[in-house]
Parts: C-alpha cells; structure tokens; sequence
C-alpha cells in the first residue's frame, strides 16, 4: 500500500481528506508572538478577528525537519512506500525540509507541487485517487509530474492590506490599489506568483468577470473537475462565482473549499479563486 502525505497548504476539504486517508501536516502560524498550527488550534477567523482589532499581521513557519521525520518514519511502519507533495518551493521551504527528513527515511518520496492552496490540492488528491486504484510508486509520481505544468491556479483579492503587512507589496500600490478600487488578479506561473490582471469595482462585479474571463472561449481546459477556493465572509460572493461556473455548464465536477490559515495569513478576507486542470 501507498500512503500520501501533505501539507495544510493543500486546501483540500476535509471530506476529502477523509475519504482518501490523506495525512496532513500543519504549517505553523504566530499569532502574538504565540506559534498555533493551521488548522488545529488556529482557524482562519481567529486571525480575521486578530487583524480587525488592530493586531499585526500573522506569520508562518515551515513544518521543521524532526517533524516531518517523524510523521515519515510513523507512516512508513504501516504502508510500503509515502509519496508526500509538498507547496510550491518558491512559497516555503516546506519542500527543502521534507527532502532532508526523507533522506533519513526509506522508501519517501518528495514532490515539489510548483503550486500553493488547491492547485497543490489537485495533485495530492489525483495522487491519493491513484493509490487506491493500486497504482505503483513510480506510476504515481509519472501522474503528478504530468500534471504539475497543467495546474491553472489564479485568484482574485479584495484587499492589499495582509500582502501589505506580511511585506509582499509595498504601502503605496496597497493604497493606491484601495482608492481605485482595484483588484489584482494573481496567477502561478512557474511556480511563482505574478499579477496578470487589475479589475476595478466592487468584488461582487470582480468575481462574475474574473470567472467568465477565465474561462471563456477556452478549448485546453480539462472539464473533469473545478476547484472553488475562497476566504470569503461577505454575503453572495462565493455563491455568485459558483453560479458563474454552474453557468458555465462545461465542467463534470465542481469542488468547493476553504483556504486554510498559511494561505489567508497572506490573501487576507474575500480572496477567491479557480483552480483546474490544462490539457
């Protein structure tokens, strides 16, 4: 049997998580100079509450080498190989720490994803879909090193002011951003973050033309399956992008998610994005 691992980065609804015996492992978040871990004791809406109260930004830390060590040499007693994927290497060095602790640790296996939230999502959950139709090792890693070139992951932000604090973008676009009311659409490109376009409005226009603009006109898009991530709390804004999508009509499968705390330490509230496969 194969086992996969990952990291909280990965974004994946928990039922999926579940259904697919998928091991995550959190990403530390400091909160006041107190370190939680993304998803066990920390929610997004605690550091929400954090920042709207005037506190500073949160950060985040790497999963450390001892610890990936050990949730390796733990898996390994009971399954004949764990392939563990990994955020992007250009986010984190998540990635550099678990190729150090696999060295320690027979028959692991370490992918860099290239990618961040549900774009490194869709390779953890295709690789665990594999493993349970009995694929091998070598079968599974062809499939996600196949894939990681077609993940199209983008999104939309509301505001600047998280990028802003966590030293991303620097105070006078985050203003001049805010008093135009524009919205920087990022993409992964590379495996690095690059702002593609800047929609202007309210982000309830912004999320019916950032989806439609995605996707229309399009004939290299795997239709299979989309993934709906967001950190949305405003009313109607996911919905309104799901609708576009449900419009749309060209996709078998539409997954919905949350994006976990790492990847809201930096997007900040109403973040959306899509995320789906290239042929």
């Amino acid at each position: 049997m194969i086992k996969i691992t990952t990291d909280s980065t990965c974004d994946l609804p928990r039922s999926l998580l579940e259904q697919h015996d998928i091991t995550v492992i959190p990403l530390g978040i400091v909160k006041a100079g107190r370190l939680y871990q993304d998803g066990v004791d920390i929610r997004i809406e605690d550091i929400a509450a954090h920042v709207d109260a005037g506190g500073d930004i949160t950060t985040t830390n790497a999963v450390n080498i001892a610890d990936y060590e050990d949730v390796f040499r733990r898996m390994t007693e009971r399954y004949d190989a764990v392939i563990h994927i990994n955020i992007g290497m250009q986010f984190s060095s998540c990635h550099q720490n678990a190729k150090l602790a696999a060295e320690e640790v027979p028959e692991v296996y370490v992918v860099d994803s290239s990618n961040l939230t549900v774009g490194h999502g869709m390779l953890v959950l295709a690789a665990a879909e594999a493993a349970a139709a009995g694929k091998s090792v070598s079968e599974i890693l062809d499939l996600v090193e196949d894939m990681i070139p077609r993940v199209e992951t983008s999104f939309v932000l509301d505001r600047l002011d998280y990028m802003k604090k966590g030293g991303r973008c620097s105070a006078v676009t985050a203003l001049g951003a805010n008093l135009l009311k524009l919205h920087p659409c990022v993409e992964v490109i590379g495996g690095k973050m690059s702002v593609t376009k800047k929609y202007r409005g309210s982000m309830e226009k912004v999320v019916g033309d950032y989806v439609r603009e995605r996707l229309t006109g399009r004939t290299d898009i795997d239709t299979r399956r989309i993934f709906l991530v967001d950190t949305c709390r405003t009313p109607g804004l996911r919905e309104a992008a799901k609708a576009s999508l449900e419009a749309d009509g060209c996709f078998q499968e539409i997954i919905e998610s949350k994006a976990g705390c790492t990847i809201f330490c930096h997007c900040g509230p109403d973040t959306l994005g899509i995320i789906f496969l290239r042929k």
